[in-house]
């Protein structure tokens, strides 16, 4: 039998919580049931050669990023038409937007939107997006379906006007045989960025973004600095570096210079989230954050904000506390830090078990291949 083609469509290919799903989801799937290509609105990114290693078709369109032009779309349709795909699956509101017009326009038989995000704060956002959900909130019973990583996205996208043909929740999932314990993580660590080797190190992977809320992580860092001086911050993610004058500013401001690590962009993280004593995402909205698993397949425990799934995922292996509460997120990381190391060990290895047997990737790529079979077929009825 003939594989079935998929064509992705995506707004960049960076290393953001989308962009890691789509790799592991491809890398996953059977070659004898899909042939897929990945189409970026922009560039390459970070994760296109990653790609292209595992033997995955990439183009480019080479658009600016969120300025669409009547050419990028002429562009994209003519690909389209030439791929000729069973299926087109967008991700990201951009990519949704773009790709069932062009999709439309190429006579593509099935359009699935996948939603990666559980809220809509409006005024986080640029005029320019504002206007792209509006469109799609309207649009949003064109495509054959909609895909959402997560049962908080369902509901904030209802409330803001989605009303799909058919919702489908599909949570990610993380492969245990790549993010995994490391005993010799936390020490290389340590020697990396020239700290005690008997300090404590929480860290936060996730790029600069106001939706990532970086300034509570660092009031929540200062406070805890009171409670226990031997505890040193790593920061990793697109946007944090030292050349970032508003993260700069903040971290001089709270006079944690000595004691937060910028380590920009990276491309060992599991090494990294193996380090840590403790990994947290203090975001102000996620649908299904990527690296709250991640990190628990580390065996790593998890401090982060009750958004999207997180509660969910941490379960009872981790601790989850309010958006925006610096307070509550400093006494939660104490109150880990506190545990014998025991304690931890044992709170560290149940939030591994937890992810191989709620999150477990094999079978998440299968739910996904068995969702793609239904609507390709339900397109030729």
């Amino acid at each position: 039998m003939t594989p079935k083609k998929l064509v992705h469509l995506i707004t960049g290919l960076g290393s953001g919580g989308a962009e890691t799903m789509l790799v592991k989801l491809l890398r996953g799937m059977d070659k004898s049931r899909f042939t897929n290509v990945v189409v970026s609105l922009t560039d390459e990114g970070v994760r296109g050669e990653e790609l292209k290693q595992a033997g995955i078709e990439v183009h480019c369109i080479g658009m600016k990023p969120s300025t669409p032009n009547p050419l990028s779309i002429l562009k994209l349709i003519r690909l389209l038409r030439k791929e000729k795909p069973d299926l087109l699956q967008t991700w990201l509101y951009h990519s949704d937007l773009l790709g069932l017009i062009a999709g439309k326009a190429a006579g593509v038989p099935a359009i699935a939107w996948n939603i990666r995000c559980s809220k809509v704060e409006l005024d986080e956002y640029s005029p320019s997006l504002k206007l792209v959900l509006k469109m799609l909130a309207k649009l949003s019973g064109s495509p054959t379906a909609v895909l959402v990583n997560s049962q908080a996205g369902k509901k904030v996208h209802e409330e803001f006007g989605y009303r799909p043909k058919s919702w489908n929740v599909l949570a990610n999932g993380f492969d245990t045989s790549l993010f995994k314990p490391d005993t010799s993580a936390s020490s290389s660590l340590k020697k990396e960025l020239g700290v005690p080797s008997d300090c404590s190190l929480i860290g936060m992977v996730a790029r600069f973004d106001p939706m990532k809320d970086h300034t509570t992580f660092l009031e929540a860092a200062e406070k805890l600095l009171k409670m226990k001086s031997n505890v040193h911050f790593v920061l990793v993610g697109r946007g944090v570096s030292r050349e970032n004058p508003k993260l700069s500013s903040l971290i001089d401001h709270l006079n944690l210079h000595q004691n937060v690590h910028l380590l920009g962009e990276r491309k060992d993280i599991p090494r990294l989230l193996a380090g840590l004593d403790i990994a947290s995402l203090i975001s102000l909205g996620e649908g299904f954050p990527n690296v709250v698993g991640e990190s628990m397949a580390c065996s790593i425990p998890s401090v982060s904000s009750d958004v999207g799934d997180t509660a969910w995922i941490v379960g009872d292996t981790g601790k989850v506390v309010p958006p925006r509460d610096s307070y509550a997120l400093a006494h939660a990381w104490n109150e880990i830090l506190s545990l014998s190391a025991d304690a931890r060990r044992n709170l560290g290895e149940k939030a591994r078990q937890r992810v191989m047997k709620e999150f477990n990737l094999p079978q998440v790529v299968e739910n996904y291949q068995n969702l793609y079979t239904r609507l390709i077929e339900s397109s030729h009825d």
